[in-house]
């Protein structure tokens, strides 16, 4: 299965990238001249077996702080091109770069931060039994506008459920998604409330 799913990746993601290549030329000087340098937005994510990788996307924040030097709330430091990159999910297309490296797949649980691995139960851990991925089932089930319980929930059935079949329904329904701008962020935040392991651990004593 994963040397199938790696050319199914390969078979879309090689085309994209290229056609995506002239717009992400232009988002990049875009970028440049209204938010500034650096253009991509580089971090370190977990990947397959939570092993790290560097994610790039687009910048859509300033680095704008405050007077002891911190980094203001995500709300603050997002910019007017910002929120339309997020909302066309144009943000997301350097991912593009991360599923040809093969740090990625097309879809699969998308990564999350370092720190959250340490909080994670034995069970929500399974989430890094495959490749993250550039959408996925939570995805489009609701991407940022639904709760932790229920990401996990939708991650978890993916792993256990996966088939390039599924893969070509979630790419699909994906672009739709997109096309509707349904579930970029969460009400009340830049895009959703930080992982706390007492918002699903409660849930699951």
């Amino acid at each position: 299965m994963n040397c199938k799913k790696r050319i199914f990746d390969l078979a879309l993601c090689f085309p994209a990238f290229i056609v995506a290549l002239p717009l992400m030329l232009v988002i990049g000087v875009l970028v440049k001249i209204k938010i500034g340098s650096p253009v991509f937005f580089k971090q370190k994510r977990p990947g397959l077996h939570g092993r790290p990788f560097t994610l790039y996307k687009f910048r859509t924040m300033t680095e704008q702080r405050d007077a002891f030097g911190r980094l203001l709330m995500d709300s603050q430091r997002l910019t007017a091109f910002g929120v339309i990159l997020r909302k066309t999910s144009m943000d997301e297309l350097p991912e593009l770069f991360n599923v040809l490296k093969g740090d990625m797949s097309l879809v699969g649980p998308r990564p999350l931060l370092m720190k959250y691995l340490s909080l994670y139960t034995s069970e929500q851990m399974r989430r890094h039994d495959v490749k993250p991925g550039i959408t996925g089932w939570s995805q489009i089930h609701g991407r940022n506008d639904i709760s932790w319980d229920e990401k996990f929930k939708y991650d978890l059935w993916y792993v256990n459920n996966h088939t390039l079949l599924l893969d070509m329904k979630i790419c699909l329904i994906t672009i739709d998604k997109i096309v509707k701008r349904e579930g970029i962020t969460q009400q009340g935040h830049a895009t959703m409330e930080e992982f706390n392991s007492k918002i699903t651990k409660v849930k699951n004593e």
